[in-house]
């Protein structure tokens, strides 16, 4: 019970944050927000303030805001419809947006909760190069083969490139420097060169916002390589292991045996993959939405509202049927948890 209700939390997370990218933006250009809602299907309540309803429906599964002129023809001057490309393109977009900068967060959250790895040192293995160089805890990695060093992980990156050749390390003990020359050793079990030493770790807010804006690069550029993979055929879109609410409660489920850090790191990646996915121009996704943005600029007129509208219905009924196709895949693949 405790992991469907820690799950229910994330889902409407994910979801307020996204929606609320779209209800702000549209707010901002002017656009009449008719509701806004956490959730799907029947309504359990909702509380009109000004000119939206902010409802709760029954379904905690995904939610949505409802914008006057989003899927019809209007010419009310506060109709979607009616405002520019760049305008309805930055209401589409926000919601992605939004749920990369909750990513941010939540990795900020971990990386400041875990430390940041330092140039300081806080453990020296005896069977490798730094021990029988000399490097001892608590020196400090300022300098090396003339490279300034300001983060830990040009450490790492030097050492990798160089691999077995000898490396000038300038190390500070005690407001003294020293030089020390240090061949790098080959770790089989990491497959990969090593010195032999840990970093000390320092909570620094800016440098856990810094470590999380790099970790969105890597995962975005993995997402994208995987999409690029799938789209030429390299990779077999059935070998893919496609998981959906259901899934996700489960795995939900064991990652809180190790903690609460491991639970926002998941959440943070589903919020990341969730940003992304709506910018795929998939039907009824707003990736679909900013294509047709585009193609509204080259032709220089809108496409038919209503043929519009019937795109993204039909296409969210087909998303709908996908999502009832994992389901019962997860039900399937998630029996021991049920």
């Amino acid at each position: 019970m405790e992991t469907i209700i820690l799950s229910i939390i994330i889902f409407g997370v994910l979801v307020i944050f996204h929606e609320f990218g779209h209800f702000s933006i549209a707010k901002l250009i002017g656009v009449k927000v008719e509701e806004f809602a956490v959730g799907m299907g029947p309504k359990i309540f909702g509380i009109k303030k000004g000119e939206t309803l902010y409802s709760l429906r029954a379904l905690p599964l995904g939610g949505f805001c409802k914008m006057l002129g989003e899927d019809e023809e209007s010419k009310d001057e506060k109709s979607l419809s009616n405002k520019s490309i760049l305008g309805r393109g930055a209401v589409f977009i926000a919601g992605s947006l939004m749920n990369i900068l909750l990513a941010i967060i939540l990795l900020s959250i971990v990386f400041f909760s875990m430390g940041t790895p330092s140039t300081s040192i806080a453990e020296v293995e005896k069977d490798y190069p730094a021990y029988s160089g000399g490097i001892r805890p608590g020196d400090k990695i300022i300098n090396i083969n003339d490279q300034n060093i300001k983060e830990y992980s040009q450490i790492e990156t030097i050492i990798t490139e160089n691999e077995s050749k000898d490396l000038e390390i300038t190390i500070e003990r005690d407001e003294e420097t020293k030089t020390i020359t240090i061949t790098p050793k080959y770790d089989e079990n990491l497959n990969r060169y090593r010195i032999g030493i840990r970093p000390a770790s320092e909570k620094s807010l800016v440098g856990s916002i810094i470590n999380s804006i790099k970790e969105i690069f890597y995962l975005t550029k993995s997402i994208m390589t995987l999409l690029g993979q799938l789209v030429t055929g390299r990779i077999n879109a059935g070998s893919l292991e496609l998981v959906g609410p259901i899934g996700v409660v489960a795995i939900v489920n064991q990652t809180a045996k190790n903690g609460i850090l491991p639970v926002i790191l998941l959440a943070a990646q589903i919020s990341l993959n969730l940003g992304i996915f709506n910018l795929l121009p998939i039907p009824a996704l707003d990736g679909s939405r900013l294509l047709f943005l585009a193609f509204e600029g080259i032709r220089g007129k809108p496409v038919n509202p209503e043929k519009e509208g019937l795109f993204h219905f039909v296409g969210f009924v087909l998303l709908m049927i996908l999502a009832v196709f994992i389901g019962y895949k997860d039900i399937i693949r998630f029996k021991n948890f049920f």
